[in-house]
């Protein structure tokens, strides 16, 4: 095979997940031409010793660019509703991080395990499904390709990393501010709350859970909880799968992990689902050991294990996946968009 034809990137947005994006592209060798990084001021950035000059995205400068990869933020109206249909104009596709445009008709949302074949229905613009259904579809999407799925509820035990680099920074501070105030206390005694409001939490997140992520709305669920559903439902294009979920904080800095129990349309049994799951682009299976947030991290995979059937109802399995958020559940998938892309222009 001779060499990939390059293209010309631009990154929007140097948070967490674009500073990721930038990494792995690195790492993965993608066939970059020239190289722009935007954000809302000019500077310079540095990336594993990598220096990236950054541009003012008020300048405009869009011109030439094939793929424009979008960081995004969560749960709010991000750069790609001023700026994305700038660069289309302009000849490039838009891959979108954020929640602006992942449930709008016309617009693929995309996990490449399952569904790259969508890419090429693209008008301009692809969409990257939230972070928690990401890694839930990697699993989930063989097992509903081989036997169906009728139900699937989910709970996520989410890293502070996904609400960005302050939620993170938050649950150190206040990790710092508790153990500072109780040196030299026995545990037993251990006041374990911090005197300020929290700072980025609807409650303190340090030595604590926080069963919210998103607003509350229909039935009371939360909106991090309605994009598991329908964004589930778009990927897998089945409607009539009965989903639901309930998402919670935890005072982890990167990867999320996931109680997932399902039930199939088709009679399967436990080894079938590990061989399917073995052989699935993307996961990790792990038979005999357990995947955590640390052993997660960093990595490219999505890390399956503690498969059960449930004995009080037929068809009915339970399985526990742990994926870093910010590689898999964001910068990772967009670039395993954007490479599809550029297998298919070469």
């Amino acid at each position: 095979m001779g060499d990939k034809k390059k293209v010309n990137v631009a990154v929007i947005g140097v948070g967490v997940v674009g500073v990721e994006i930038l990494r792995v592209l690195k790492q993965r060798k993608f066939p970059v031409n020239n190289l722009k990084v935007f954000a809302r001021s000019a500077r310079q950035i540095d990336v594993d010793s990598t220096k990236y000059d950054v541009e003012a995205i008020a300048d405009e400068n869009f011109d030439g660019i094939n793929i424009a990869l979008f960081a995004g933020t969560e749960g709010e109206k991000g750069a790609s509703r001023l700026y994305a249909q700038k660069f289309i104009e302009k000849g490039a596709v838009v891959i979108d991080n954020g929640a602006d445009f992942r449930l709008e008709d016309g617009v693929p949302l995309v996990v490449p395990e399952v569904n790259k074949d969508k890419i090429k229905d693209n008008k301009g613009l692809i969409a990257n499904p939230n972070c928690t259904t990401i890694q839930a579809i990697v699993a989930l999407g063989p097992i509903h390709k081989n036997f169906g799925l009728d139900k699937v509820i989910l709970t996520s035990f989410q890293a502070t990393s996904g609400a960005g680099l302050k939620a993170s920074a938050s649950l150190w501070d206040e990790t710092k501010e508790i153990v500072e105030k109780n040196k030299g206390k026995d545990f037993s005694s251990v006041d374990k709350t911090i005197s300020s409001k929290p700072a980025c939490f609807s409650d303190q997140i340090a030595f604590n859970v926080i069963p919210q992520i998103g607003g509350f709305g229909e039935h009371n669920y939360t909106s991090e909880e309605w994009k598991v559903v329908n964004e589930t439902h778009k990927i897998l294009g089945d409607d009539s799968i009965k989903i639901s979920a309930t998402c919670v904080r935890v005072p982890v800095v990167t990867s999320h992990s996931e109680a997932i129990y399902f039930t199939t349309k088709k009679e399967t049994t436990v080894e079938e689902l590990e061989k399917v799951l073995g052989n699935s682009p993307g996961i990790k299976y792990l038979s005999n050991s357990l995947p955590s947030c640390l052993s997660a991290e960093g990595g490219d995979d999505v890390f399956v294990s503690r498969l059960r059937r449930d004995p009080f109802c037929d068809k009915s399995f339970w399985l526990w996946c742990v994926s870093d958020n910010l590689r898999k559940g964001a910068a990772l998938n967009a670039v395993q968009i954007a490479e599809c892309l550029s297998n298919n222009q070469n």
